[in-house]
This record gives C-alpha cells, sequence and structure tokens, in this order.
C-alpha cells in the first residue's frame, strides 16, 4: 500500500512517516519499492504505527522508541519498559487517592467542607 492509504489508515500525516522513516523507527520489513522506486507499505505496518502511536501516549520518547526498535540489548529495552510502567502505575495511585479524596468530600468526610449534597 502507497504512503497516502497508510496515513489515512493510520491517521498520521505522510510527514510524519517519512520523519519516522529517517529516525529508523519504521523497520525495514514493513517497507519495500516498486518499479517506479515509490514506497509500499506492507499491511502489518497499519498495526504496528498504531503501536507506536500508543507507546508516544504512554509518555515514551522518539529517542525512547529508538531503543526498543533498534537496540540489540534486551537489558536496555526491558529497563526502558520497566521505567514506564512504574511511572504509570505511581500516577494510577495519584489518580486513585485523589478519586477517594473527592469522593470523601462528597460524603463530608474530609477536612474540607463543602455542602455538595442536595437537601431535597
Amino acid at each position: 500500500m502507497k504512503a497516502n492509504e497508510v496515513s489515512r489508515l493510520t491517521g498520521l500525516p505522510i510527514s510524519t512517516l517519512r520523519f519516522y522513516e529517517r529516525k529508523q523507527l519504521i523497520p525495514e520489513q514493513f517497507i519495500s519499492r516498486d518499479e517506479n522506486n515509490y514506497r509500499v507499505y506492507d499491511e502489518g505496518v497499519v498495526t504496528y504505527l498504531k503501536d507506536v502511536r500508543m507507546l508516544l501516549t504512554l509518555g515514551l520518547t522518539i529517542q525512547d522508541l529508538v531503543v526498543l526498535i533498534n537496540e540489540s540489548s534486551y537489558t536496555k529495552k526491558e529497563a526502558l519498559v520497566r521505567v514506564k510502567i512504574k511511572e504509570i502505575q505511581e500516577i494510577e495511585a495519584k489518580l486513585n487517592a485523589s478519586q477517594k479524596f473527592l469522593s470523601d468530600v462528597l460524603e463530608g468526610r474530609a477536612q474540607f467542607q463543602t455542602d455538595c449534597k442536595s437537601h431535597s
């Protein structure tokens, strides 16, 4: 499939596809050339690029992705992913504590007192 089809299916601009190629974020297995030397992408690139977008959404940087894709050391890759998992767990704990606090505010159990219940 051509770049415009990949762009349409992934929501990524063609310029982003080219950027990812320059940064070697799209493995060669997903890109070939046709008889006119145009890029032809394997269908598997769509799922792969959706995973890349998810990793970026999770806070990994382009450089982190370069490491995950191109680094030969499993230890470095594992360490990077474990750090991100720990960060997410810390965020999750903060969100849970925030939710509990707000529930306590609603129920009048918090030091911060406000009338959040209707008195009908």
